[in-house]
């Protein structure tokens, strides 16, 4: 029983390094820095899972509820906001986002 935990964390650690490295090694595409953001929540989900099973406490399902319910509106709204700004701009690259700046 433990090693199936054990199989479950190292998968989730993989997803999140995943993640993580999307993150730092891709600043170019904002697209996938989302996508990035998106691993990460979902191995934070799988660990809140894995837990919750091995533990025998509801808890870490309904957290994953929320965070995959977070995660959604936060893909749904990232994605209107990249498209309403490349048809104001024409471009989504992030070297030549400076909207911001004023």
């Amino acid at each position: 029983m433990i090693v199936e935990q054990t199989y479950f964390l190292f998968t989730s650690i993989l997803i999140f390094l995943t993640g993580m490295g999307g993150i730092f090694l891709n600043r170019k595409h904002i697209i996938l820095l989302l996508i990035s953001i998106e691993l990460m929540l979902l191995a934070i989900n799988l660990q809140f899972i894995t837990f919750s099973v091995f533990l025998d406490d509801l808890f870490g399902q309904v957290a994953a509820f929320f965070i995959l319910t977070v995660a959604a509106a936060e893909s749904a709204i990232g994605l209107a906001l990249l498209v309403v700004y490349y048809r104001i701009r024409g471009t989504i690259a992030v070297e030549k986002i400076n909207l911001l700046k004023g």
